[in-house]
Order: structure tokens, then sequence, then C-alpha cells
């Protein structure tokens, strides 16, 4: 028999993560029946609204997990790296946010439009890794494609939002606007350089083989939730002066023949996906249109002239939402759905 509410915990709870989490269990009526919410020593005994109500903010110790069903995490990958494991050894299951855990052979890397059948992996150590926000929204584009035409080769560059480095990012970018408008000289310690009316080129460090470290997630991250290595993937991504909302450029080259029509029609009934592609009348997908939405949104379907069977898109999500904290809760969905 379900129960009626289950106990849930969120680890990181006062990040803007942590704030998008509160929101989406709330706007999707999710059956919480005990709320835990946990963060650093330096937050516990504030106060986060839910439902109207003020809940407390605790210091996040292993013995917070007792008694918890599900641990939704977004706490930065070392905090994820000691206290999901003491979590899901005390009978939570953890839906962690961070990159931690994404590549562990152990660890099923869930996007619920995608493949959601992973989540029974979970049982190994009740530990689901939620995948990069530029990997999800791009996977969920893509899966319908794959599945119709079987993708061989994918070319992707990103234009990333500040938020997805967090709270102090998007501060940053605002503080940096204001300096350089009062014609002060703006301070970047966030960032490698200012933001601020710039391009990034390098999210996170760089690898030996000159790609980031994000540029490599992507590589492998969209190999393993589509449980096939053999797709040939290449990333760049570039951070820009965008406080919401990832975009991607996106290059497909597939085995079967494929036209911008096909694709269109794939997309429109594809689950998660809004294809917004009407450039006669200047409709595209941007992110100041897919902030505090749900889906990606898919445009710009184009043929690619300079090889057989090739398609260009622009794809544009809520890296906060659909990028990670909705993709976290559907997860949790189906968990209480299916599974527990």
């Amino acid at each position: 028999m379900k129960k009626k509410g289950y106990c849930i915990a969120i680890a990181g709870a006062t990040g803007v993560v942590g704030h998008e989490f509160l929101k989406i269990l709330e706007e999707r009526g999710f059956p919480v029946g005990e709320l835990r919410l946990l963060a650093s020593e330096r937050s516990a005994g504030t106060t986060l609204e839910f439902k109207g109500k003020k809940e407390p903010v605790r210091n996040l110790d292993e013995e917070t997990f007792k008694g918890v069903d599900i641990g939704l995490f977004s706490p930065g990958a070392p905090v994820s790296a000691v206290y999901a494991p003491k979590a899901g050894k005390a009978g939570c299951i953890v839906v962690d946010n961070t990159s931690q855990f994404r590549m562990d052979p152990d660890v099923p890397l869930v996007v619920p439009e995608v493949n959601p059948e992973a989540i029974a992996q979970y049982k190994k150590k009740n530990i689901i890794a939620n995948p990069n926000c530029s990997t999800i929204q791009m996977v969920v584009a893509l899966k319908p494609i794959h599945d119709a035409f079987r993708i061989k080769r994918i070319v992707v560059s990103t234009y990333q939002s500040v938020s997805g480095a967090g709270k102090e990012a998007m501060e940053e970018l605002s503080d940096q606007i204001k300096a350089l408008y009062n014609m002060r000289e703006p301070e970047a310690k966030i960032f490698p350089h200012r933001i601020a009316f710039n391009c990034l080129p390098q999210i996170d460090s760089f690898l030996p083989n000159g790609y980031t470290k994000e540029e490599m997630k992507m590589v492998n991250e969209t190999h393993k939730i589509f449980d096939d290595p053999s797709i040939k993937v290449t990333a760049t991504t570039v951070r820009v002066p965008v406080f919401v909302g990832h975009s991607e450029s996106v290059n497909v080259e597939t085995e079967r023949p494929i036209t911008p029509e096909a694709v269109k029609k794939l997309l429109k009934k594809a689950p998660g996906v809004t294809v917004v592609d009407d450039p006669k009348n200047g409709l595209y997908p941007m992110p100041v249109d897919a902030a505090g939405q749900d889906d990606t949104f898919v445009g710009r379907i184009r043929r690619d002239e300079t090889v057989p069977n090739g398609i260009n898109m622009w794809i544009v999500s809520d890296n906060l939402r659909k990028g990670a904290a909705l993709n976290a809760v559907q997860i949790a969905e189906l968990l209480v759905r299916d599974y527990i």
C-alpha cells in the first residue's frame, strides 16, 4: 500500500537549485509528508517557505537521513561524495544533482523522458544521478531523433547562463553590470574573467586533451544515457552573460535519411519538448522565454547541406528547472509511482 506522504530531504536547500526544488515540489503537488531542509552550518537556523509555512533549515549531517524516503541533493560534489553514500546506507534514495556519481557504473544516470527504465538500477547504492544541465536538454530533444534515424555524430556548442555556476555567479554578473554602468572596474571572483558583456569559452577546468571538464561531461554522459558509446560527440561550452537559461547549437548526422519536416513532426509529439520554429515571423527559442518553463524548446531546425543526412537545430531550456530541479523531482515521482 502506497504512503500518503513521503519524508523528503533537500540537501543544499538554500542554494538556487534548492529553492527550485521547493518551488517545483509545491507546484507539482508532490506527496510530501515531512520535509527536512539541510544546508551548511552557516545557514542552519534560517527558514524557507513551503506551502505557505516557514520550514527550518538544519545542519547537514548523517543523522538527518534516518527515516528519509528520498533525498534531493544539490550541495556541491564534495559534500555529496561524503553524505550521499551515508544517506543511501540509512535507507534514503538519493537523487544527486552534482557531478559526483554520474559516471559511476553502479549509479544510474537518468532523464525521465529518455531512459526512465534505468532508475531500476538505483538499488545498488540507493543513488540516482541527475545529468549535467546542458546534457539533459540536448538528450531530451535528440532521443526521438536517435530512435527514428540513428544518430552517428553530434557537434554541440553551448551558451550557458551564469546561474549554472550558482547564486554567487548571478550576483557577480549583476555587480559587474552595475560597476560598468557607473564607470568602475568590475571585479571577477567567481569567473576567471569579466562575464558582463562578454563570453567565456571555458566552463570548469581544462583537461590534457584541451577540452574542459564540462565539455567532456556532455560527451560521456550522452554515451551513458543513450547506452551507446558509438555515437561521436564533440562539445564546446561557453558561459554567456544571461542570468537563467542555457542555449545550444546542435548539429547531428544520422545513419538514415532525415529531413527538417520529419524532425519537426517527431519533436512536436515528444514528451517535454516544445517546437518554436517560425523564422519568417521571428519565432525561435530564447532563454528569456524558457526561464520559468518546464519544457525544452527547439527551433531553427534546418538541413545541414554539407552532409547527406544532417540537421542543425537550436535548443533552449531553463537550466535550474529541467536542467536540475525539475529533472530530479520527475525522477522522485517515478520512484514513488513505480518503486517505493
